[in-house]
């Protein structure tokens, strides 16, 4: 699973966030766009996005 994972520090505000998206595939031949985003070292926020117009990256390989 290929995925994007960014952080942001800003020591002088105690600001220290991370960011990351992936793409899973389905049951259904679909993909959903999975998003987390936090502070760093605590649980992050997770939403869940399900594409139905664009087919998973894992299939079009043929």
């Amino acid at each position: 699973m290929n995925r994007i994972y960014l952080e942001y520090h800003q020591d002088a505000e105690n600001k220290h966030r991370f960011y990351q998206m992936f793409v899973v595939p389905t049951l259904f031949d679909d993909c959903s766009l999975v998003r987390e985003w936090g502070r760093i070292a605590s649980p992050g926020t997770v939403k869940k996005v399900l594409s139905q117009k664009i087919k998973s990256p894992y299939y079009l390989r043929s």
